[in-house]
């Protein structure tokens, strides 16, 4: 008898985390990222000095399965915002590289 009055209880919380709501703003910037990263590859170089070990130098390149692909960097924003959202996006992607 239990089970049976647990079972509508536990549909709602299902149903109630099915229902969350993404802010299209926080999926539009982290969609951009990815759209980003669909453009080329990215890395990043960093050399300096220090008085305890001399000098140091370090470099990372990644390349995202999206560029290896030939996806297209607007597609693969307007895909990923919709996957996260379930709309389609509320503005156009800002794509150039900071």
């Amino acid at each position: 008898m239990r089970v049976r009055a647990a079972l509508p209880v536990i549909g709602l919380v299902m149903l109630a985390a099915c229902s969350t709501t993404v802010d299209p703003e926080r999926a539009a910037q982290a969609c951009e990222e990815r759209a980003r990263a669909a453009q080329g590859p990215t890395g990043e170089m960093t050399f300096g000095v220090n008085s305890q070990t001399g000098s140091f130098a370090g470099a990372s390149i990644a390349l995202s399965s999206d560029f290896l692909t030939g996806k297209d960097p607007v597609e693969v924003y307007e895909n990923c915002v919709f996957q996260r959202t379930g709309m389609a996006p509320i503005r156009p992607p800002v794509l150039r590289r900071m």
